[in-house]
């Protein structure tokens, strides 16, 4: 890089001081566990939107599915619609509403808790808080990875230091501040995110030579498909795979799917809708939410795929391959080869401002979910004591596991690891969750069981069956003497497509041949009371 290092550094202390001094802002207006947990239930729709989209998109959906659009294609474009679709307009419109009212009338403050009222169960919510504890880790890992190898070929400095950077300046304010500096900062970070994804989309366009130049070329590249992608069903990066072949069903079925469905049930992002005072904020951040979403996973998607065109006219080869074999370097390499040495920080503080808005989310829910919802609320039974403190020490138990992945984990493991997780809190979560807002009919025990039902298939296709990881993981082969135990297409079809579908029958089917739950529990969770809306 041309830019000189006490350029950099300035830029770098400026947005860490503005940083700080929001996550002071917070930690100052936290006075109580509601204000740590929902932000006093207040917040501002703008924030609310640009929070929610900020911790949504990270550093896995910039570089990781960008990364996975440069190897795929624009056919990832359909998740950029699921996302707005079902990540925004529904979730805020139909799930958020509900959440919000059942939410305030229950006292919830975290998304395991809103469910454990609304059945009256401890179990629920402690189980609920044990997954998330054991398994967001793996998505935290990413997004620290995510960020982190921006770091190191922009600032030519070690990759672990690199996650410890990262992780040292995200938990400072997170332990100490709570949700409402987190919000706080994610709307900052959100604007710069917004910045400059909209830079980097014009600059591409004018460094391949216009809008239709550089789709046309790409298209024309489609000779250039590698064999073994080929065989595998891609038709070119302006194409859809082949119907049915195994690219088709890892495109669609977990990348597409897994994620664009996945969303209505990630923890993280259900407890915003908590943290505003009424209906009238969810409609209003709509309007912020979708245009910035389309902003953050469109650019991301479209910059992925054209990639190909400039490392094909600048080194003969496509981005893949440009990026040495590993797909999360591919949006990295492209920035730091293509783009100008000023943009290059921007775009550092961009990515940044992503991984350090979604983990600070994740470092959030993860400690609430093991300090509040499975300590206090399960263990503790609901006993009196030093929540906030306990969460605290949640978080920093949480944030050393991720730390110890994003040391550990492979290359080219975001897009995958984020839709794994994603697709396990669908499984887990979606129908126990849409139950709890729209069916008076499910019951606890029908809850129990989908859950249960959800998170074991889930994981069981993951270990026994979906090549990509039941290869990788080994267990699947030191029990049977197979990668995986079924054959053919079943291999390449997500566990989102199976199990999610079996934990919606079994909750169900369980809770028409369970007794009904208390009719005056029910009547108190889904009444509409003016006065609180």
């Amino acid at each position: 890089m041309a830019v000189s290092t006490p350029v950099l550094g300035v830029v770098v202390l400026v947005y860490m001081m503005i940083i700080f001094y929001l996550a002071w802002l917070g930690y100052k207006k936290t006075q109580q566990t509601e204000d740590y947990m929902v932000g006093g239930r207040k917040m501002n729709p703008y924030i609310l939107a640009v929070s929610y989209g900020a911790t949504f998109i990270s550093t896995s959906a910039i570089v990781g599915f960008g990364g996975a659009a440069g190897a795929l294609g624009m056919g990832l474009l359909w998740l950029a619609f699921m996302t707005i679709f079902v990540g925004v307009f529904l979730a805020f419109v139909v799930f958020g509403k509900r959440t919000r009212r059942i939410g305030l009338k229950l006292g919830a403050v975290t998304f395991p808790e809103l469910l454990g009222r609304r059945y009256q169960s401890r179990f629920i919510q402690g189980f609920s808080g044990a997954l998330i504890g054991f398994f967001m880790p793996l998505y935290a890992g990413i997004v620290l990875i995510g960020g982190a190898r921006f770091v190191e070929t922009t600032l030519n400095i070690n990759y672990d230091v690199a996650v410890l950077i990262l992780t040292v300046i995200v938990a400072a304010y997170v332990i100490t501040g709570g949700i409402i500096a987190v919000m706080y900062t994610d709307a900052l970070q959100g604007a710069l995110m917004f910045l400059g994804m909209a830079l980097l989309l014009t600059l591409t366009y004018i460094k391949l030579g216009g809008v239709v130049e550089a789709h046309q070329a790409l298209t024309n590249m489609a000779y250039l498909v590698p064999e073994s992608l080929r065989a595998g069903g891609h038709l070119g990066w302006t194409a859809m795979p082949e119907f049915g072949s195994p690219i088709w069903w890892n495109l669609v079925s977990t990348l597409i799917l897994g994620v664009g469905i996945g969303v209505l049930a990630q923890p993280q992002l259900a407890v915003r809708f908590m943290t505003v005072k009424d209906d009238k904020a969810l409609n209003r951040a709509v309007l912020i939410g979708g245009p910035f979403i389309l902003m953050m996973t469109g650019v991301a998607f479209t910059v992925g795929a054209l990639s190909n065109v400039y490392f094909f006219d600048k080194l003969g080869v496509i981005s893949v391959v440009a990026a040495g074999g590993n797909t999360d370097l591919i949006i990295p390499q492209y920035i730091n080869s293509a783009m100008p040495d000023i943009f290059v920080v921007l775009f550092m503080l961009t990515l940044l401002a992503a991984a350090m808005s979604t983990l600070s989310a994740q470092f959030h829910t993860m400690g609430t979910a093991i300090g509040h919802d499975f300590y206090r609320e399960f263990l503790k039974k609901g006993e009196l004591g030093q929540t906030i403190n306990i969460t605290r020490m949640s978080i920093a138990f949480t944030i050393l596991v991720s730390v110890v992945l994003a040391y550990i984990l492979p290359v080219s493991i975001i897009a995958t690891a984020t839709a794994v997780f994603f697709g396990l809190c669908a499984a887990s979560f979606l129908p126990m969750y849409t139950g709890a807002l729209f069916w008076k009919r499910m019951t606890r025990k029908g809850a129990i069981a989908s859950m249960l039902v959800g998170a074991f298939s889930s994981l069981f296709w993951l270990i026994f069956v979906h090549a990509k990881e039941a290869s990788a993981l080994g267990i699947s082969r030191a029990l049977f003497g197979v990668d995986t135990i079924l054959t053919g297409t079943w291999t390449v079809v997500d566990p989102i497509i199976v199990a999610t579908p079996l934990a919606f029958l079994t909750a169900i089917v369980v809770s028409l041949m369970t007794k009904p739950d208390s009719q005056e529990h029910i009547d108190r969770c889904f009444g509409i009371s003016t006065a609180t809306d």
